[in-house]
């Protein structure tokens, strides 16, 4: 299925090194090969092929080459000091894509002399906005309960889509965790994830969590740290600039696979509109160079609202998910007319649209269907 992003990859590496980055099985390398067809001579490397490890290390791939794609490069020993003397040293021709493990994204906060060569490319899992102009885009439930990594969000065999998650989960934990960082005690790291998944959308908090599998706040902040920058959940702080400070900066979890919730049917809809809205996010991040971010309120006596879009700090949009209409939220309400901010009520099942005051009340997939990605 085509993705989006294929036309705004194979331009910007016509300027840089694009790094692909995501969730694993979210179809990155199925991306980075897609690219390589819309070139004539492409070269694909898997680090974790000894036969490729070679080449790899002696740069010995076809001078032909037109596009080289690096998968898994992130395993190699000074992999970053490697890629930056391939590029700097590279033919005028040769292009460069680099995906594989999430863990490709960390670099970014080591200063290194990477800066200012690179391009990064977020893939997530598939959205109403991407998949607009497929049918499939118009059944909401179906990205809901199956979650939008391509393999279960394609399959029509219940019984599959079970059994990849269980794979999924097992690899998450057992493969990704213990490859990112050595997990001393990883039935804790099990249980971490476990109560993760039945709290979405709740403040989170550390030292509860902590109490719960009797360890302490300083290791499950480290769990969560992990858990993140392997795509596996995200965290959504509180907004507090120009509004009444947030009780302890508490963030809400939320899940990259929806199909990882543990939850009722409010729990697994918010996490899906908190990842469409991401989505949305990192759109206007990595393809617009604007300073979007997701965040949410609430304030010291507890008011508290779902999500919102801030840009360069202000708040762009403030949103209230809700799988059924009987009235304003009384919180969004609230923010809406004390700051003056614009409110949407996104709502699942709704029969008609309609603005009141400052807040529009909207049925979930036409407005899903108008993030950017």
């Amino acid at each position: 299925m085509y993705r989006k992003q294929i036309k705004s990859i194979i331009k910007d590496l016509n300027k840089k090194i694009v790094f692909i980055v995501g969730p694993r099985q979210v179809g990155k390398t199925w991306l980075a090969l897609e690219v390589g067809k819309r070139f004539e001579n492409t070269t694909y490397l898997n680090y974790d092929s000894f036969e490729d490890s070679q080449i790899i290390k002696d740069e010995s791939w076809l001078q032909s080459t037109e596009l080289l794609i690096l998968d898994e490069l992130h395993k190699m020993p000074g992999w970053k000091s490697y890629l930056k003397g391939v590029f700097d040293t590279k033919s005028k021709n040769l292009k460069i894509l680099v995906t594989g493990s999430a863990r490709l994204d960390t670099f970014r906060q080591t200063g290194d002399s990477l800066a200012g060569r690179f391009f990064i490319h977020r893939l997530l899992p598939f959205s109403i906005s991407e998949l607009q102009e497929d049918p499939i885009s118009n059944d909401i439930e179906r990205f809901i309960q199956k979650g939008g990594f391509p393999e279960p969000f394609l399959s029509e065999d219940e019984i599959d889509v079970k059994r990849w998650r269980n794979q999924y989960i097992d690899g998450l934990i057992r493969t990704d965790v213990l490859d990112f960082e050595r997990i001393h005690d990883l039935r804790t790291m099990q249980m971490v994830f476990e109560l993760l998944r039945r709290r979405v959308g709740s403040p989170v908090s550390y030292a509860s969590i902590a109490r719960d599998v009797n360890s302490s706040p300083t290791t499950i902040n480290k769990y969560v740290q992990i858990l993140e920058a392997l795509y596996i959940i995200f965290k959504v702080i509180p907004y507090s600039k120009n509004i009444v400070r947030s009780v302890l900066k508490e963030p809400k979890i939320y899940f990259f696979d929806n199909g990882l919730v543990v939850g009722d049917d409010g729990a697994k809809f918010e996490n899906f509109i908190a990842l469409s809205l991401l989505k949305h996010v990192f759109g206007k991040v990595d393809y617009e160079g604007e300073n979007f971010e997701l965040k949410y309120l609430r304030t010291k006596d507890g008011k508290e609202v779902d999500f919102c879009l801030t840009n360069n700090d202000q708040i762009v949009e403030v949103i209230e998910a809700k799988i059924r209409y009987s009235n304003i939220s009384k919180n969004l309400n609230y923010f809406c007319e004390r700051y003056h901010l614009k409110g949407v009520q996104i709502v699942k099942e709704l029969k008609r649209e309609r603005t009141i005051g400052e807040i529009d009340i909207r049925k979930s997939h036409p407005y899903l269907k108008g993030l950017f990605l």
